[in-house]
């Protein structure tokens, strides 16, 4: 699918001197000053009538015509009728909420039923945009919140906002253990040296900063709430892990076993939850209007609240 593109722009005198794709940058800040570039080498931006080079300076009065398609980004996958579970929507973004077991974009071994698939099909402008919109990702088996870009302004805004930590994530982990006390793990990241697929503490990785406290103590295991101040790849598994509090069920960094204590029933429990504990319960961010913040809660699926309960919790 090609969308048309039709806008105009008459040069002030504020303007007048100054190079046309920065000016027209500023005019229409859902389009990059590269793209811009790129439709008026094409003549497909075109000044009275005319061509003319990025690097133009505008004069008082000139009339700046954009004429284009936008067509779908490279290797955009199909739409799929899958359903979403639509925590936040507006003209420039969306939350969702996750549920464990779906795969966010398609890669190798999953071409498709993903979450892109399915906002696609919720809103076909997306393929314009790098990855349908996605901000960040989810491991397949992390149920919770995930925040879209709808437009190419808002897409540049809240990347720049996740890169600048000022996009807030909040997880729910049952971890083993009997943790006392909240904490503060700050170890750096990198890939595992013989496992490409892992991450592991490492001298040389990049800084990673996780924020623990106590929420529930349950038989073998302890409920957290956990902050992230950086974002790395598996990092909430990875910093837990290394601790020697793995989160439930983790197929990666887990144990194999569970600790003792636990009666049949709960280690039936445990057998039964199939993937890590680990849930983003709660997401605040920067909204691209730079007017206010958004914020949304996920409650926790009930395959977690069931092994919640089962480990003695009585109150979720």
């Amino acid at each position: 699918m090609r969308r048309a593109v039709h806008h105009h722009a008459e040069i002030s005198a504020a303007e007048a001197g100054r190079r046309l794709d920065q000016v027209l940058a500023e005019r229409w800040p859902d389009y990059s000053r590269s793209r811009l570039a790129e439709w008026i080498r094409a003549g497909e931006l075109l000044v009275d009538g005319r061509q003319v080079k990025p690097r133009h300076r505008v004069s008082v009065g000139e009339c700046a015509v954009l004429e284009t398609e936008l067509a779908a980004h490279p290797d955009t996958p199909a739409p799929q009728a899958i359903e979403l579970d639509i925590l936040h929507a507006d003209e420039a973004m969306l939350i969702v909420n996750k549920p464990p077991g779906l795969v966010v974009h398609p890669g190798s071994g999953n071409p498709d039923g993903t979450l892109v698939n399915a906002l696609l099909h919720y809103d076909q402008d997306l393929e314009t945009l790098p990855r349908a919109g996605l901000v960040h990702r989810l491991d397949k088996d992390t149920s919770g919140c995930l925040v879209i870009a709808r437009t190419p302004i808002s897409h540049r805004l809240l990347i720049a906002a996740m890169k600048q930590r000022r996009i807030k994530r909040f997880y729910r982990a049952l971890v083993w253990g009997d943790l006392a006390v909240g904490g503060r793990v700050d170890e750096p990241l990198g890939r595992h040296p013989v496992d490409r697929r892992r991450q592991t503490v490492r001298p040389d990785g990049r800084r990673a900063v996780t924020h623990f406290r106590v929420t529930e103590r349950l038989a073998g295991a302890t409920l957290l709430d956990v902050e992230l101040e950086t974002g790395r790849t598996h990092q909430i598994r990875v910093h837990l892990a290394h601790i020697r509090h793995p989160i439930v069920g983790d197929p990666t960094y887990g144990r194999r076993g569970a600790p003792g204590g636990l009666d049949e029933g709960q280690r039936d429990a445990w057998r039964a939850f199939p993937r890590q504990a680990l849930h983003a319960a709660r997401i605040v961010v920067p909204h691209p209007d730079g007017e206010r913040t958004v914020s949304a809660e996920a409650p926790l699926p009930d395959d977690f609240l069931e092994l919640i309960r089962c480990l003695g919790h009585h109150d979720a």
